[in-house]
């Protein structure tokens, strides 16, 4: 119970990460919502590794290469889930706030992000 409730304290720091991101790059740069997020999602991941590493599941005992590239295959396909429903919810709800789609897309991708980040990624 104690992982899943500092790996929901990483997720709330990436959420805040992937929010801040995008709306800063939607406010002050031509970006649109889609290469926004993309970068986004990027910082989101990086800023969730080093909690997730230091204070959630501890490091695994592997390489940091090895368990960066892990946990980036995770994090990677977690982001195409996250990604692919932001971008259908935006597609099929042209009146749907870019935020409001991130905050489903999120959650949706939390779950599986959680079980590849304690099975795959940080399992000794």
């Amino acid at each position: 119970m104690k992982k899943l409730i500092r790996f929901a304290i990483a997720g709330g720091i990436g959420f805040l990460v992937d929010a801040g991101v995008l709306s800063a790059l939607l406010d002050l740069t031509p970006l649109g919502p889609f290469v926004a997020r993309l970068i986004a999602i990027a910082f989101a991941m990086a800023s969730t590794w080093v909690f997730n590493r230091n204070f959630t599941f501890d490091r695994s005992g592997r390489s940091l290469a090895v368990e960066g590239f892990r946990y980036g295959s995770v994090g990677v396909t977690a982001a195409l889930v996250n990604y692919g429903l932001y971008s259908a919810l935006l597609l099929s709800l042209p009146g749907l706030q870019p935020l409001a789609a991130m905050v489903v897309a999120s959650i949706a991708a939390m779950v599986f992000s959680f079980f590849g980040y304690s099975r795959f990624v940080f399992r000794a």
